[in-house]
């Protein structure tokens, strides 16, 4: 794969394997060969069956696990340390105020408190949070739980951004109210974001592109652009157009989800 001037992520050929549990000396192939890039200010989703590998993919972009072969390289200002990871669940410690759970990345890089705090303080008008700071966690609703964990996410100024399933664990209408306030306040910042979710609406919804990830071993088996207008209203969802793109999304996902349950359940030979 060739780096465009533009990509502040390049994925190359990632493999990966596991020792399978219980079976010495065998392993599960995951990932063979994902090769995908996301560009500077590009709002990026990866989908795919389950297993597929989207995680242990954001797990080696974190820096938490390795490829067995390939490489993923990082461009541009501030990629000199790993990405900044928002996983599903908002992880806020419950003995702590919104605004110290929200600088403890801040905290952890060596950022003096009052810093930190002025730093984080400065976004809570734009996240919906202005006058909860000395709030508890308990007191928040989900959707601004999820906000404030995204707070202490960006503020660290850390791109690209990795989002696993930022709203997985929410009712459908937070959820819904959740996606038109990230399009809104990533549209106001344009950070570099790559995200995984199971919600082929979301993904249309949100993104510029949608990496389609094959069933297990894991190769990309689609990239689709999405050419709809931004701002997008949530009208939009019921137009031809999206309707259209998240249809052609669907049926690729059958398509592999099949193929995945096929090689769980192989047809007993016959007699």
């Amino acid at each position: 794969m060739t780096d465009a001037g533009d990509d502040r992520i390049v994925v190359d050929r990632l493999t990966k394997s596991f020792p399978q549990e219980g079976r010495r000396g065998e392993r599960l192939d995951v990932l063979a060969g994902v090769s995908f890039s996301v560009r500077a200010g590009e709002f990026v989703t990866v989908i795919g069956p389950s297993g597929s590998g989207k995680s242990t993919v954001f797990n080696m972009l974190a820096g938490l696990e390795s490829p067995d072969s390939g490489s993923i390289r990082f461009h541009g200002p501030g990629t000199g340390a790993h990405c900044a990871y928002m996983p599903q669940k908002d992880l806020l410690f419950p003995w702590r105020s919104v605004l110290d759970n929200t600088v403890l990345g801040l905290r952890v890089q060596g950022v003096p408190k009052a810093e930190a705090r002025r730093r984080a303080r400065e976004l809570f008008p734009a996240f919906g949070l202005a006058g909860f700071e000395d709030a508890r966690p308990e007191q928040l609703s989900g959707g601004m739980r999820q906000r404030a964990a995204m707070l202490r996410t960006v503020v660290q100024e850390r791109e690209p951004l990795l989002l696993d399933e930022p709203f997985g664990a929410l009712d459908s209408l937070t959820r819904t109210e959740m996606q038109s306030w990230l399009q809104d306040v990533w549209q106001r910042y344009r950070w570099t974001v790559l995200m995984i979710t199971h919600d082929i609406r979301e993904a249309v919804y949100l993104s510029d592109r949608v990496v389609v990830l094959s069933a297990r071993p894991a190769t990309v088996r689609h990239e689709l652009r999405v050419d709809l207008p931004r701002p997008r209203d949530l009208s939009l969802i019921t137009t031809p157009e999206f309707v259209a793109l998240e249809e052609q999304l669907l049926e690729i996902l059958h398509e592999e989800s099949r193929r995945a349950l096929a090689q769980q359940h192989p047809a007993a030979p016959r007699r």
